[in-house]
């Protein structure tokens, strides 16, 4: 029976891992798995162990996934999710044994560098999510890459080096892929690091659940022919979610809002739904369609949405609200 497909939009928050793994064991996680190789061989290294592997490419994705079922490795799952959902969604604090980071891409461009893997708010969801003890691996070639990453590293209270220097030249123990004995052959030098959990306190960085789906309830004298054409595209921000309104369609009884919420631990392209209801009130609610989660950004796109609609007309009133920060009025 093929594995099912795994995505951190639609694994619970947080995941229970022994229930997806069938059993209790120790949690490895590799960030950016690539083609695979490395999941491999912490397979075979660490049969005790449920691994799990994170990456957006869907091509790899889709071999790394007809490896597991070929070569039987039971205790491995592949989600498809970048490293700052999965930290802050996923995982309860203290639960991984080992985080392996394998030659990231080091987003060479200034205006790039938030998608850095190694940045001060990554790295203190990576600690507070290794139990004590757990152990912190990363390997790069890019020189510049492996000098912010000791700066960071150093700067880590909650790490302690187990290295004799910031970083080693060669790795002995592990296992060498194709990319890095690619790098040994034309000439690129590589750096490894490896760091241990200590006892100091971790960062205070709690699990991200998911919220109450939100829901609105209004009337008001507008058609939906008149909404649609009052539209136009706007973007706002709020809390630390960043808004696009991107276009409306018109249904039968109701209007489509495409909208994107991108907030610092996921993205979501999302569709709002304002429906007449019998009666002739309105709702307002976040359509099924591509599994949203409700998060601080969805609810925050929703109350925008529906403030929007109200500077329309003064006599829209709120009846009903499930939406953070937006009541009726008593």
């Amino acid at each position: 029976m093929p594995l099912p497909r795994l995505n951190s939009l639609r694994l619970p928050w947080p995941t229970n891992w022994s229930e997806l793994f069938g059993r209790e064991a120790p949690l490895i996680l590799e960030i950016g798995f690539g083609k695979g190789q490395f999941l491999q061989y912490l397979s075979r290294r660490f049969p005790e162990a449920n691994i799990i592997g994170l990456e957006i490419s869907n091509r790899c994705l889709v071999m790394a996934e007809n490896a597991i079922e070929r070569l039987g490795m039971s205790n491995v799952r592949v989600i498809h999710s970048t490293a700052e959902t999965a930290l802050h969604h996923l995982f309860e604090p203290a639960t991984i044994s080992q985080i392996h980071i394998n030659f990231p891409d080091p987003w060479f461009k200034e205006r790039h560098s938030k998608r850095r893997l190694m940045q001060r708010d990554t790295l203190d969801v990576m600690v507070n999510r290794l139990e004590p003890g757990g152990l912190f691996y990363l390997a790069t070639d890019i020189l510049a890459y492996a000098e912010m990453s000791a700066e960071l590293l150093a700067a880590t209270p909650g790490l302690d080096n187990l290295l004799p220097d910031r970083w080693a030249h060669s790795m002995p123990d592990r296992v060498v892929t194709k990319y890095e004995a690619a790098a040994a052959r034309e000439g690129r030098d590589r750096y490894y690091f490896a760091y241990r959990r200590n006892s100091l306190p971790a960062p205070d960085v709690p699990v991200i659940k998911e919220l109450e789906m939100p829901h609105v309830v209004f009337s008001g004298p507008l058609t939906l022919n008149e909404i649609q054409a009052a539209f136009t595209p706007w973007e706002s921000s709020t809390g630390e979610a960043v808004l696009h309104f991107i276009d409306c369609y018109r249904g039968r009884d109701s209007l489509l809002f495409e909208t994107y919420v991108n907030e610092p631990t996921l993205e979501q392209r999302i569709a709002l739904i304002l429906r007449v209801r019998r009666g002739g009130d309105f709702s307002l609610m976040v359509s099924p369609l591509g599994h949203p989660r409700a998060t601080a950004g969805v609810h925050a796109a929703v109350a925008g949405l529906m403030r929007w609609l109200m500077s329309l007309h003064p006599d829209i009133k709120l009846i009903d609200s499930k939406v953070r920060n937006l009541a009726p009025e008593q």
